[in-house]
């Protein structure tokens, strides 16, 4: 029996609104996957996280990682479950507006979540634009601000492109791009694992309870979140996903496992290579933390093949690019599909199938907000891509305590309810919250990052800032699209909207 929640009682539920006009059954299992794994840019994330996690913990930097993997997984199985019961490409949106009502869900579900992955797609296009003017040997470029952002705005025109072309074509350049990646991480930690290293591999560095600061470990955990994020990405293409309610809920859940594999071979193969000494290739040496592949690869690898692990990471950049737009342009699709966004966003184009609009609307925006931050401050850019952290936290925990609000009345139906609807989505909220608090009174320290002000730290500014605009954004939609904030939800003949 299904038992209506308090939210659907208020606002009336937010039904799946037929008709958006996506392409349904254009991938399967193994795409979906591949789409999950490409949007956390495995070897761009694992390159320039494990440096500092290693400064923070030094050999327990696994013990980090498998800590910083329990509330994602926690977190995956409420994904999965709302998206069983709800499987639409708003997914965030539509699952805390059920749950909490059309304010956090606006706010939280929509706002949240592309401003987190919209200044993420500014680091991720310039970070691929720096390294493939490396690899063409353009070194002067790459030193220079400006040729890097016309590059980076270039790579955006190129992803944006593809996916607006169709899933179908995105997927199939996925393939090739996450095989690339993947192939030379598995590469490198055969070849360090094969190398006389300067520390022998032990189980023990699994042991979170070896670390004598527990204080450490919060701060490392906290910056191992980052590596896992974007998975999520996958599920915003359910509604074009074969089976897409119990399909795309199983590929979250493999592809975090298949990160948390991936991630731990990498870092026993490293610090097993280099050690975490403070000096020449240790992991521990604060000069080598921003890119630690690129300081390994070429004495594990060779000189030639450590260019194998550059294109590896600049892949990975483009790879995650191009996911953030799929995702992004299906979210808001939904959001005006639902009546919470002007109804250009629903606009789909009649022979690919894609939200055009949304696709183009958001690669211009990743443009234009790259160039603004590289016009105030090179290290205005890098604290902006710090404060992603807070805004992973918040959306995520909300996302999985909605998941046991919303099922709260069925918990008892079974032992399968109670624990992968209400205790595990629990456990991974509360998790993601009090990871959120302690960023938040991390960054706040003015020593947090690059800029401060008045005493306040950047990225603390920068990433409580974008929640105060969304709210003030909140504010202003709620005069636009009364009906949605009234109601919580549209008909379904307003939704077909597809371009001349």
């Amino acid at each position: 029996m299904t038992h209506p929640t308090d939210a659907e009682a208020r606002t009336g539920p937010v039904s799946a609104p037929a008709g958006k006009g996506l392409r349904g059954g254009s991938v399967g299992l193994l795409a979906a996957v591949t789409l999950g794994l490409s949007s956390v840019a495995p070897a761009y994330s694992i390159a320039v996280t494990l440096g500092f996690v290693t400064l923070v913990v030094g050999n327990f930097a696994p013990a980090a990682l498998l800590m910083g993997f329990l509330p994602i997984l926690l977190t995956a199985f409420a994904f999965r479950e709302l998206n069983r019961e709800m499987p639409d490409c708003g997914t965030t949106f539509v699952w805390t507006t059920r749950a909490f009502g059309p304010l956090t869900g606006w706010l939280t579900g929509g706002w949240v979540v592309q401003s987190a992955t919209l200044i993420a797609m500014t680091a991720l296009s310039q970070v691929g634009a720096t390294y493939l003017l490396q690899l063409l040997g353009l070194h002067s470029l790459a030193g220079s601000p400006a040729a890097v952002t016309i590059t980076a705005v270039l790579l955006l025109a190129a992803a944006t492109s593809i996916a607006y072309r169709g899933l179908h074509l995105a997927a199939s350049v996925q393939y090739v791009l996450l095989g690339l990646q993947l192939a030379a991480l598995l590469g490198f930690g055969a070849a360090a694992f094969a190398r006389h290293g300067a520390a022998t591999p032990s189980l023990d560095w699994l042991n979170p309870f070896a670390v004598a600061d527990l204080g450490s470990l919060a701060e490392a955990v906290l910056l191992c979140l980052f590596i896992y994020w974007g998975w999520d990405a996958l599920i915003t293409a359910n509604e074009e996903t074969r089976d897409g309610d119990r399909v795309a809920g199983q590929a979250a859940v493999i592809s975090t496992l298949v990160l948390l594999g991936t991630y731990l071979f990498t870092a026993f193969a490293a610090i097993s290579f280099a050690g975490t000494g403070t000096g020449g290739i240790g992991l521990g040496n604060p000069d080598n933390a921003a890119d630690i592949l690129s300081t390994l690869a070429p004495p594990v690898l060779g000189t030639a093949l450590a260019k194998v692990m550059q294109l590896a990471v600049c892949v990975s950049a483009v790879s995650a690019l191009l996911t953030s737009l799929v995702g992004s342009s299906r979210s808001t699709l939904s959001m005006a599909a639902h009546g919470a966004l002007p109804h250009a966003f629903a606009r789909i184009h009649p022979r690919h199938r894609t939200p055009g609009f949304g696709t183009v609307f958001f690669g211009a925006a990743a443009s234009c907000l790259l160039v603004l931050l590289t016009l105030v401050s090179a290290n205005f850019l890098g604290d902006a891509i710090l404060c992603i952290g807070l805004l992973i936290a918040c959306y995520y925990g909300t996302t999985a305590l909605a998941c046991v609000w919303y099922f709260r009345g069925r918990l008892r139906d079974s032992l399968r309810d109670l624990i992968l609807r209400g205790i595990l989505p629990l456990l991974g909220g509360l998790l993601m919250l009090a990871a959120f608090a302690r960023s938040a009174h991390d960054v706040y320290d003015p020593a947090y990052g690059a800029t401060s002000f008045h005493g306040i730290g950047g990225v603390f500014l920068l990433g409580a800032g974008s929640i105060a605009t969304g709210a003030l954004a909140l504010a202003i939609a709620r005069t636009r699209f009364r009906r949605f904030f009234r109601d919580g939800r549209t008909t379904v003949a307003e939704l077909t909207i597809t371009e001349d």
